[in-house]
């Protein structure tokens, strides 16, 4: 287990209530990874086909509620798996958050077997996210849904 994963997993089982730990978890990836300047988490919005964003970190941002199908959170929504977009310019259905923003990743949670939010990294980098970082968030999301 490398130094991160560790310092992730005493976030997850500290005595912290749920939302605490989520706001801690943000923080830690924003500062620890110089390439991600957004980290947040949104959550199926009840009965709704949209997602509510939840704790976060990084720049205020008008997307509080995103529809299912519309930009990278929402394509996630829809087809529960892990999405990257290495130059979001390029990606048709990209809903702009941040002109600053250049790539994006958006991972899946899955409880009991149900896609119930995601996590949500925007970077100001172009090709900066990588495939360990990807790795790294889809082990995190499964030990997030444990907390859920």
């Amino acid at each position: 287990m490398n130094p991160m994963q560790k310092r992730l997993d005493t976030i997850l089982s500290s005595k912290q209530e749920t939302n605490a730990k989520l706001q801690m978890i943000c923080q830690l990836l924003h500062d620890e990874f110089e390439h991600f300047n957004w980290v947040g988490f949104y959550f199926k919005n009840g009965d709704k086909d949209e997602l509510k964003l939840g704790p976060y970190v990084g720049a205020a941002t008008d997307h509080t509620i995103i529809p299912y199908g519309k930009g990278v959170c929402g394509q996630v929504a829809v087809s529960n798996e892990a999405m990257l977009v290495n130059d979001v310019h390029e990606e048709s259905n990209y809903l702009a958050c941040s002109i600053e923003t250049k790539a994006e990743i958006v991972v899946p949670i899955f409880k009991d077997g149900v896609n119930i939010g995601q996590i949500d990294i925007d970077s100001h980098y172009k090709d900066s996210i990588t495939a360990e970082d990807k790795a790294l968030l889809e082990d995190l999301m499964t030990k997030v849904a444990e907390i859920l």
